[in-house]
């Protein structure tokens, strides 16, 4: 099988409030970044089935730029490539020139149709211009869009949230990613005591979650991940293999792949890996075996894991079936929305001795 390709473009117009991802606004390394970025994916000597430009903000390079990146790799006929988009930075040429470029998935960060949460969370863009570049895109002849929605996030409620996941439906949008705010130390949002003091509690967003991922399902996106909901057959190929535990290369400061058993990190400084002919890879520890392979395909609400996968499996099932947290099909043990909320709780109880 396939390797698949994570590409981290570490530029931003500004980091968001919440934002603990490496990037830097710094527009004038784009075109040497680009040429590293050439260098090191044409030194691999591989097949890729998916592609996915991750960051940052994969849209502040121009489409002849991502185009050029996707030239260089080997990619196999009907692969997926994915561009996660900021919807306040391209329009409906851009989206059309990185479709020519090869470009068929694009992922947009939305977050919020509501202003006020927007702010909070430090998005440069509009609730407008957000469903202005999905229309755009989709003008453009896109057909897999994704869109992110936050919850839990300063100001939300269960009826702004409700607005939110009611207007994103309403898009053609094959695929939404509905991600729980976490507030990483170190970030602006970690030291606004003002703001952290809007968050909704834990009841509230354990209803939030729960009554998202109900709304989604009424409206035909049906869930395969923990925070993931698609339309039929249009999952995120490059993320399942984060889940399958399948290999993939990462390219970039701070990016992270999966080759030969073995996980590895790139440093997280722009002018090292231009200047270096190829990027270092920092060892991280070996990779795919069983308790991570349980772990990661838990997540796969759709798939889960096999019973007879662990001896204590069986018997310890029966509880978490009992309470709710998780459902048997099939002889494949999956968790129920309600599991989902306590998915690190319910790991740990599968995976211990």
């Amino acid at each position: 099988m396939s390797r698949g390709l994570y590409i981290h473009v570490p530029f931003c117009v500004k980091k968001c409030r919440y934002c603990d991802f490496f990037s830097e606004a710094r527009p004038t390394l784009a075109e040497s970044y680009v040429r590293s970025v050439i260098r090191n994916v044409s030194a691999l000597k591989e097949r890729f089935e998916t592609v996915y430009f991750g960051g940052g903000t994969p849209s502040l390079l121009s489409a002849e730029q991502i185009g050029r990146i996707i030239s260089s790799a080997d990619i196999e006929s009907g692969a997926e490539i994915s561009m996660e988009i900021n919807p306040g930075t391209a329009d409906e040429k851009y989206f059309r020139e990185i479709k020519a470029s090869g470009v068929d998935r694009i992922s947009f960060g939305i977050q919020s149709f509501d202003s006020r949460e927007l702010s909070a969370l430090g998005r440069i863009h509009t609730a407008e211009e957000a469903v202005s570049a999905v229309l755009s895109a989709k003008k453009a002849g896109f057909e897999n869009i994704s869109g992110d929605i936050m919850l839990a996030v300063p100001y939300q409620t269960r009826e702004t949230l409700r607005k939110t996941v009611e207007k994103a439906v309403s898009l053609p949008l094959t695929h939404i990613s509905a991600y729980m705010l976490k507030v990483e130390k170190g970030t602006p949002l970690a030291e606004d005591e003002e703001l952290l003091k809007k968050l909704p509690s834990e009841d509230e967003t354990a209803d939030m979650y729960l009554e998202t991922a109900e709304l989604l399902e009424k409206h035909g996106f049906e869930q395969y991940e923990i925070s993931n909901f698609a339309k039929r057959g249009y999952e995120c190929r490059h993320n399942l293999k984060y889940w399958h535990c399948e290999e993939y290369q990462g390219i970039g400061p701070s990016a992270h792949g999966f080759t030969d058993g073995e996980r590895y990190f790139c440093g997280d400084s722009t002018e090292e890996f231009i200047s270096k002919p190829l990027q270092g890879k920092i060892p991280e520890g070996k990779g795919g075996e069983a308790e991570e392979r349980a772990m990661l395909a838990l997540r796969l609400t759709k798939e889960g894991i096999p019973v007879t996968m662990f001896p204590q499996l069986e018997r310890r099932s029966e509880m978490l079936i009992k309470s709710g947290l998780a459902k048997l099909d099939g002889g494949y043990l999956r968790l129920t929305p309600k599991g989902c909320l306590v998915s690190n709780e319910v790991i740990i109880y599968v995976l211990g001795n």
